[in-house]
Formats: C-alpha cells, sequence, structure tokens
C-alpha cells in the first residue's frame, strides 16, 4: 500500500494545536453517555498521529487506532506504546473482533472524495460494529468548503514550521484541493521546503444520512461541532450519532 501524508506526518501536531483533543474526548463520551451507551472497546477510525486515542486511553477507553498512514501511525506507537495500532485505510476497514464504537473525528470522511468509498466505509463501519453499537463522526460542511476553504490561502508558523495554505474550490461547489508547502528551518538557518497535496469533498446532511442509511445505520442525532444542539446555516464541522440495530430490530 502506497503511504500517504509522508512529510504531513511530521508536521502534522504543530498544525493541529487549535484541535481541543482533550476537550473532544470528554464531548465524545458524553455523546456515548447521552445515548446510554457504554463505550466498551472502542476504534478510532483515521487516528492520525493519536492525539484522540491517547486522550481516550488517558479516560480509561480500551482504544484502538487505525489509520492510512504508516508515517503517521509511526508517530502515534512511539507517543503512546501502550495502544495498539493497525495500519488500515477506511474503505478498507476489517477488524478480527467487533467493538462497540467507533469514533471518527477531524473531518477524516471528507478524506473520501468518492461517494462510493465514504458508502463502502459505512458499510465497514457497520460491520466492525457490535449490534447496538455507535458510530461518531464529524464532517467539514458545505458552507465551510464554499466559504471558509473556497479558494483563499493562509499561513501558519509557529517554533515549528512556517506553513503556507492554499486552496481551491472545484467544480462540483463541493470539492477543495489543498496544497500546503511546509518551510522547515534548518541548523544553518537556512529553510527546507516540504509540499503535500490533497482533496477533501464535502457531503450534504442528505447524503450523509442515506448512506448511513444503505449501511443499515441509524442516524440518532446531528450536532453542531462540540455541542449538543441542531448546527447552524453557517456550521463549519457537523457531528453524527449513528447506531447499528440490535439484532431483530
Amino acid at each position: 500500500m502506497v503511504d500517504s501524508y509522508i512529510d504531513f506526518a511530521r508536521f502534522y501536531d504543530s498544525l493541529m494545536e487549535d484541535a481541543r483533543y482533550p476537550e473532544r474526548a470528554d464531548y465524545l463520551l458524553e455523546i456515548c453517555a447521552c445515548f446510554s451507551h457504554p463505550v466498551g472497546n472502542c476504534l478510532d477510525l483515521a487516528c492520525g498521529t493519536g492525539s484522540l486515542t491517547g486522550e481516550l486511553y488517558r479516560r480509561g477507553v480500551n482504544v484502538t487506532g487505525a489509520d492510512i498512514s504508516a508515517d503517521m501511525l509511526t508517530v502515534a506507537a512511539d507517543r503512546f506504546p501502550e495502544i495498539r495500532f493497525v495500519c488500515q485505510p477506511m474503505q478498507a476497514l476489517e477488524l478480527p473482533v467487533p467493538v462497540d464504537t467507533v469514533v471518527c473525528t477531524l473531518d477524516s470522511v471528507n478524506h473520501l472524495t468518492k461517494d462510493e468509498d465514504v458508502q463502502e466505509t459505512f458499510c465497514r463501519v457497520a460491520q466492525a460494529l457490535n449490534p447496538g453499537g455507535l458510530f461518531v463522526f464529524d464532517v467539514n460542511t458545505l458552507y465551510k468548503h464554499r466559504a471558509i476553504l473556497g479558494d483563499n490561502a493562509y499561513t501558519i508558523e509557529n517554533e515549528t514550521v512556517f506553513c503556507a495554505w492554499q486552496n481551491v474550490l472545484c467544480e462540483d461547489n463541493a470539492t477543495v484541493e489543498i496544497l500546503l508547502d511546509f518551510f522547515e528551518e534548518q541548523e544553518d538557518g537556512s529553510y527546507r521546503r516540504y509540499s503535500e497535496q490533497f482533496c477533501e469533498k464535502a457531503y450534504s446532511g442528505e447524503q450523509l444520512r442515506q448512506m448511513l442509511a444503505n449501511a443499515g445505520l441509524e442516524t440518532l442525532a446531528v450536532y453542531g461541532d462540540l455541542t449538543f444542539e441542531e448546527p447552524e446555516d453557517d456550521e463549519q464541522r457537523a457531528v453524527y450519532v449513528a447506531r447499528k440495530p440490535l439484532k431483530g430490530n
């Protein structure tokens, strides 16, 4: 399997300083409690460098991380050697033993730019869940792709790296091509440049609900990010809570 985000893995954590991982882990556990769902065995799907996985582990969750990128998982395993990580793409997820909860955060689903890949991912998640299991995931909204990312450019600078971030909104008005240029200072004061390019696609609520239903998953709720309120029209990230029905239901 060809790896993804080879250079991105080195800089990912420094770019995600506003991800609010501890708050996000608490929020996911609150969602489970809201639906009277014991977290049980949990899978953090598309876990990246394992920041959220580690926060869940610190809260007593028996969690496994999965990601397509071996480089990301190398960072994750170095940070959290006590946690099991597996290298699998979302749309080819296959677990030896079903889990009770699957979480997938920080717009990982948007990295699937083909409808059939999202559908296959949801089907794989359904297969990986025990009956009654919960699937909690978030997505960047169409509003964010069109109004916030769009054709805009951004810069991110911290002690680790300078990043030039350029976006191009595609003709479908849902997919954004993203080009990242990283500039890392060397010991002699010069800078080395690394580049990563990928796409993200936003899906409508109707599309996501239908694909969940096609996978045999019942949509229980849709929230604004880190809230228990319905998403506003200008919501940038929406959180979906779906359940695999109990046998016989």
